[in-house]
């Protein structure tokens, strides 16, 4: 039998727990068809992957800069995709809608400007406003051109919450246009635990692949030392280091799901306009690990983050970032056609506005070469022109 949507969204009703969110009925900002073999949610995951800034994630950092450490550590693409596979676990565990959980996983990063979160605050200071979590939503609504008969891509308001809503340790929403006044789904919730288990794990990876912390010193974590325990003793070598990764990713994913799934019955969570009302988060760890996770995020800040190699690399995108908004704002012949004729469009008062939305829209690699090409401080920071003329934004 020919799986339409119309079968799709009864096979959801069918599987799916009382209190997730159905794709049946998802409304749109804009008004268009329905699709015809796919459901409203994964036609939206499907035209984030198929985005410009989705591409651009690959070579946009994630802790370590893009040419900093080896060839194997995360960058924003890679981190997306390692979470998006632990969100849909985690939704398929608790019978969560996983169409939803990938679109709002797969979006929650685009609006990261190029060098990490350094970059984010250097184009803040320039800019006087811009904090990526919002930038993911404009660029879904607004700067994305695909389509001719709307802006952005037109995604349901679930994901659009789910993207405005994204909240961890690195990210803070602000005032909510979407569901306002309401908590979000448990979807939008698995999403951004998905992230912290993503970015927690694999952040210990990258620390000991990029030789910045030996993996010794993990031992004094608590965390680690327990995942370190089911792990069968063998020779310490890249079969031995994967497996104390997958058990420290695996003991937070089942944890998360079993502290979700009480606080879920906890809470006497039934449907989804339960879910909306509660006011406490309903997906989240145990009280245990929360202390677990509390003491590996501080040793990650004090050992990984703030260590000399990453605070070098990411002073270096930073000057970048700070140089080439002036360059641009002073000089705004500099830019190309296209961004010229919308500050012209817009007014003088938006070009800072636009200028920002052009820079955080670079990967590191584009914003190297373009420093180097447009500020002579370029040649001294040790980027060739030569190799990068080529490219465009």
């Amino acid at each position: 039998m020919l799986r339409t949507r119309a079968v799709l969204e009864r096979l959801e009703r069918l599987r799916l727990a009382p209190y997730a969110t159905r794709s049946a009925g998802a409304k749109r900002e804009h008004r268009e068809p329905p699709p015809g073999t796919r459901t409203e949610f994964e036609r939206d995951w499907n035209r984030i992957l198929h985005s410009r800034a989705f591409r651009r994630l690959e070579y946009k950092t994630q802790v370590l800069p893009f040419g900093v450490g080896s060839d194997f550590v995360r960058n924003r693409l890679t981190h997306t995709l390692e979470a998006m596979q632990i969100g849909i676990g985690i939704a398929r565990a608790l019978g969560l809608n996983e169409d939803l959980v990938e679109a709002i996983v797969m979006a929650h990063d685009l609006g990261h400007t190029p060098f990490g979160h350094k970059g984010e605050e250097e184009l803040a200071r320039c800019s006087g406003d811009f904090n990526h979590n919002a930038h993911s939503l404009r660029i879904v609504r607004e700067l994305e051109h695909r389509y001719p008969d709307f802006p952005g891509l037109n995604l349901t308001l679930p994901t659009l919450e789910g993207i405005e809503k994204h909240n961890t340790d690195y990210d803070t929403p602000g005032a909510a246009g979407f569901f306002a006044g309401e908590s979000p789904s448990l979807e939008a919730q698995v999403a951004g635990m998905a992230d912290t288990i993503a970015y927690r794990a694999h952040d210990i990876e990258d620390a000991i692949e990029s030789g910045i912390v030996p993996a010794r010193r993990f031992e004094r974590v608590p965390f680690w030392r327990e995942a370190l325990r089911s792990v069968p003793r063998m020779e310490r070598s890249g079969v031995w280091f994967a497996q104390v990764s997958r058990s420290a990713i695996s003991r937070m994913i089942t944890d998360a799901i079993r502290a979700s799934d009480a606080r879920i019955r906890r809470h006497r969570v039934r449907t989804l306009a339960d879910v909306r009302r509660c006011r406490v988060p309903l997906v989240g760890f145990s009280p245990r690990m929360e202390r677990l996770q509390k003491d590996l995020a501080a040793f990650l800040m004090d050992e990984f983050y703030l260590s000399p190699q990453v605070v070098r690399a990411c002073k270096r995108g930073t000057d970048v970032i700070r140089s080439l908004f002036t360059v641009y704002t002073e000089t705004p012949r500099m830019l190309p056609r296209k961004v010229q004729a919308e500050i012209r469009a817009a007014g003088r008062d938006r070009s800072r506005r636009i200028v920002a939305d052009y820079i955080a829209g670079m990967t590191d690699r584009f914003a190297m070469a373009e420093h180097a090409n447009l500020c002579e401080s370029g040649k001294e920071m040790g980027f060739d022109p030569t190799v990068w003329k080529s490219l465009e934004g």
